[in-house]
Parts: structure tokens; C-alpha cells; sequence
């Protein structure tokens, strides 16, 4: 069967393989050199690395494109704002991660280009900010928000607009959402989340389907220095291998701990994008929502997602959160241990808080 053929789960596990020869490793080994011997194609190692081709393979052939791996997602977010010419403008989902909004905002005060933050649930408000633009921004799940974008439409109406659309598809993986096939020109990833899956790996990757803008986004990288180490990128191809089965169970678990805590005690709602592994609690205010993070035993509170463990953190505590969302939200990252233990530590929280 070819790889066009394959389905993604079979491609997670088969992409970015050395050849199948008598003798050879079944995994693409750690290459750690500085340099290479001259005449071949690789000389210096700022340009390329076989371990990182290996991953770049894999994460492309899920994305369906080709991709350019990174020493951490916000290299990756940095080389893609990189595209932004002088005097563009950039429309964002407003409640995209904190750390794209910050690089943007800085952008904007030094002069770069002009940020217009969006509501991305609504599909007109963004079609409406849309003329003049460089460029729009995407997440669907929004972090910490979870508000979903309509990638299809937009990625057309920024087409038409003379925008290239961005992606970021952290919170969704290839494996729920291809924006390429939606029609977006580029996607983006924090490979430390859900890809590389063990917390672990600090590590960012953009994909893209144009030859032109796969150009420019290695270059930026060759000649910012943003390279991911060898032992990164293996260790996030190791992760890679299991996200279907991760994400498997971590998506049962989110959809059924959603369902238990529609009615469990000082919660006013429960966002739940329907897919994915992150779901949202919010509380009345921000002092009910710390005492649920302090009372909690088995889930661990910390900022980040998409890890075998289950974490929350109540996302206002960070002074450069969006004011836009609310002071109780807590965010919580599903992991895979079993349903009862991660119900009934957050609703026991809940009760005695």
C-alpha cells in the first residue's frame, strides 16, 4: 500500500523510518555532530541534522506537507510572524496563546505592523477585518478560550484577500484537524504538547504545502539559529509513535469528565470544544478556582497540555492572559489514567472548595 493510502495512524508510526535493509536500525539513530564531512548534503549542522529529517518526515506526512522543525513553538511562531511584511497587518483570534499575542503586540509597538484581535467563533467579524491584512491567525480550540474557528471559510476568505492564513493546531494534532486540506497555507505546532506527548521536549515544527514558503521558513531558521538539538527532535519522533492511542484515550476521558462536571458544585460552565484533550472550567471567581487548584492530589497544577498527566491551572494568574477570559477559568490538560481517579479528585476539589 502507498503511503498516500495509509491511514494516519499507520503514517504515525511508519513515517520517517530508515530504509528497510537487512542490518539497519528500525529507528532513525541521534546524530549529534556540528558538522559533516564536505561533499555531501549536509555540512554544517545549523542547516540540517538527519535526526531532525527523520521527525520533519513524520510531522509533514501527517500535516500533509512539508515540515521545518524548531527548538521550541515560539521559534516556530516567531519565524512564521517573520513573513509579515513591513507595514502589514496581522488579524488574530484574541484569545490565541498568550506568547503569539505578546511577540505580535511587540511587533506592532516597534512599528513592524498593525495586530487586529478577533472574535474567531465569528466567522464575519474576521472576514470584516480582513481587508489590507498580511496575514491571519488562527487557533481552533482557542487556548485558553476553546472557541472554534469555521478554518475552511476563513482560509478562503483570506485567499481571496491577499492573506496567508496560519494555522496553529496544537490543541487539535493532524490526527482531529488538517488545516492544510481546509485550505490554509501554514500550519503551526508546539510539538512539546500533544506530538511529543511526555512533557519532556521543548520543541516547535510549521508546515506548510508551498515550496516558495518552506523556503523562507528554513531560512529563517538557518539564520536565526532556532534549531532544534538532535536528542529533542528523536525524543519527540519516540513520543510521536503513540499519540494515536494517547489521544485515544485521552479524548474518551475528557468527553466523559466534561459530561460529570456539567453539575458538580461551583461550576458555571463547562467549555468543552467536543474534540481534543483540553477542556475548561469556570468558576465564580478567582479565589474558588485556586482553592480547587490547591486542593487537587492527583492532577498537577502547571502550564501546560497535551501530556500523559493531567494538569490544570487557572490561566488568570498569569498577568499577561487576555482580560477578555474570565479570572475563575481553569484550564484543564486530560491525561490518559483512569476516568474514576481523575473524576472523582476534581469533584472531590469541587466539593470542598
Amino acid at each position: 500500500m502507498s503511503d498516500m493510502r495509509r491511514r494516519l495512524e499507520t503514517v504515525i508510526v511508519a513515517a520517517g523510518r530508515p530504509p528497510h535493509v537487512p542490518g539497519a536500525p528500525l529507528n532513525e539513530p541521534v546524530t549529534f555532530a556540528s558538522s559533516f564531512v564536505a561533499g555531501g548534503e549536509l555540512e554544517y549542522a545549523r542547516y540540517g541534522n538527519p535526526t531532525w529529517t527523520a521527525l520533519e518526515a513524520a510531522i509533514g506526512a501527517l500535516e500533509g506537507g512539508a515540515c521545518v522543525s524548531f527548538a521550541s513553538g515560539m521559534a516556530a511562531v516567531s519565524a512564521v510572524v517573520g513573513l509579515v511584511p513591513a507595514g502589514g497587518a496581522v488579524v488574530v483570534a484574541r484569545h490565541s496563546y498568550q506568547h503569539t499575542l505578546a511577540l505580535l503586540d511587540d511587533g506592532a509597538r516597534a512599528g513592524r505592523f498593525e495586530v487586529r484581535r478577533v472574535d474567531v467563533a465569528d466567522a464575519d467579524a474576521v472576514e470584516a477585518a480582513l481587508p489590507g491584512a498580511a496575514m491571519v491567525w488562527l487557533e481552533s480550540p482557542t487556548n485558553p478560550a476553546l472557541e472554534i474557528a469555521d478554518i475552511e471559510r476563513l482560509a478562503a476568505s483570506a485567499r481571496a484577500a491577499g492573506a496567508l492564513s496560519v494555522v496553529d493546531n496544537t490543541f487539535a494534532s493532524p490526527l482531529l484537524q488538517r488545516p492544510l486540506e481546509l485550505g490554509a497555507d501554514i500550519v503551526v505546532h508546539s510539538a512539546t504538547k500533544l506530538i511529543a506527548g511526555h512533557s519532556d521536549v521543548v520543541l516547535g515544527a510549521v508546515v506548510t504545502g508551498d515550496a516558495a514558503l518552506t523556503e523562507r521558513i528554513r531560512s529563517h531558521r538557518g539564520l536565526h539559529g532556532a534549531i532544534p538539538g538532535p536528542m529533542e527532535a528523536f525524543l519527540t519522533l519516540r513520543g510521536l509513535r503513540t499519540l494515536s492511542v494517547r489521544l485515544e484515550r485521552a479524548e474518551a476521558n475528557a468527553r466523559e469528565l466534561a459530561r460529570r462536571l456539567q453539575d458538580a458544585p461551583g461550576v458555571v460552565e463547562v467549555r468543552d470544544p467536543g474534540f481534543g484533550t483540553v477542556l475548561a472550567l469556570v468558576l465564580e471567581d478567582a479565589a474558588a478556582a485556586d482553592r480547587v487548584v490547591e486542593r487537587v492530589r492527583l492532577w498537577i497544577p502547571a502550564t501546560s497540555l497535551g501530556g500523559v498527566e493531567s494538569l490544570l491551572e487557572r490561566r488568570r494568574r498569569w498577568a499577561t492572559e487576555a482580560p477578555t477570559i474570565p479570572e475563575g477559568l481553569i484550564r484543564l490538560s486530560v491525561g490518559i489514567e483512569h476516568i474514576d481517579d481523575l473524576a472523582d479528585d476534581l469533584l472531590g476539589a469541587l466539593a470542598g472548595a
